[in-house]
């Protein structure tokens, strides 16, 4: 297990999903994982860069990597899966296009460092049963639902991590941390994605449908790996709800604080106030 990796937070992390990185540094603090910031990262371009120019959008994420590789880095850990995709496809177009990725880039970079997520640093480079030793607050009675989305575990080729249709890295941490976790068919749908600013309705069909599986299941709580997912199943659960006539309360926390909080991690310490939904159910203690 690294005992010091790069970490590369990305825009929502900043923003919107600031409550993912806290509960993902808090997480890695117990876990002792020392993450060490990129220096003067930048924005990974996510979809906009590659839509315009994909050797310009690559070298954007690889600047990034080739930060990371200069300050000794061989691993780059990441919560997002959209940057996570950005920085691997970095990768992919440096071996593809050398010649023209090294000239815009304008730095060195070897293209030999690993990216991975948050959900593949706990469950690989940590391991399920190394948290299950840990587990001081199980999630004792708790019906959880796992839901990666659409990006997290494709394609097989790029992603290299879990199985595309069945994942189950998600279901054996929860597992790990007391839960119930019963069969989720829509694991792996698509939330809507960033339409739920430019074309909502879509976000109200699709993760209304997933909303209510989820209730149907009897669920306490979706957890989530992903900023984009966890914005349209719990920020904007309360359109879904004006959309699809239902009244849905379910909350949608990260994996990180859910596992967090089964290691111990204060509720505050974890952002769980920061979520739309109130989880106060979910847990012993209110925050």
């Amino acid at each position: 297990m690294p005992k010091r990796i790069a970490y590369y937070p990305g825009c929502s992390c900043e923003g919107m999903a600031n409550e993912y990185d806290q509960s993902t540094r808090a997480l890695c603090k117990v876990l002792n994982i020392d993450l060490v910031d990129i220096p003067d990262w930048n924005c990974c371009g996510s979809t906009p860069s590659n839509s315009y120019d994909p050797l310009l959008g690559a070298a954007l994420a690889g600047r990034n990597l080739a930060l990371a590789e200069a300050e000794g880095f061989d691993l780059v850990m990441t919560p997002c899966p959209s940057c996570l995709k950005s920085l691997k496809t970095a990768i992919k177009v440096y071996n593809d296009q050398k010649q023209d990725f090294a000239h815009l880039l304008n730095m060195p970079f070897s293209g030999k460092i690993k990216v991975i997520s948050v959900l593949q640093l706990l469950y690989e480079e940590v391991g399920v049963e190394k948290i299950k030793e840990r587990i001081k607050k199980p999630l004792t009675d708790k019906v959880i639902i796992p839901y990666y989305g659409c990006l997290l575990s494709r394609p097989p080729e790029f992603a290299e991590f879990d199985d595309p249709e069945n994942p189950v890295s998600m279901d054996e941490l929860l597992l790990a941390a007391g839960a119930k976790v019963p069969d989720f068919p829509y694991k792996t749908e698509c939330c809507g994605a960033a339409y739920g600013v430019t074309i909502n309705n879509i976000v109200g069909k699709l993760a209304g449908r997933i909303l209510d599986m989820a209730q149907s299941l009897k669920t306490d709580a979706v957890a989530v790996a992903c900023p984009l997912c966890q914005q349209n199943l719990d920020l904007r659960q309360s359109q879904v709800n004006r959309f699809c006539h239902r009244n849905f309360k379910i909350p949608v926390p990260y994996i990180t604080q859910l596992i967090g909080y089964a290691l111990g991690i204060d509720l505050k310490e974890l952002g769980i106030h920061k979520l739309f939904v109130n989880a106060d159910n979910l847990f012993k203690e209110t925050v």
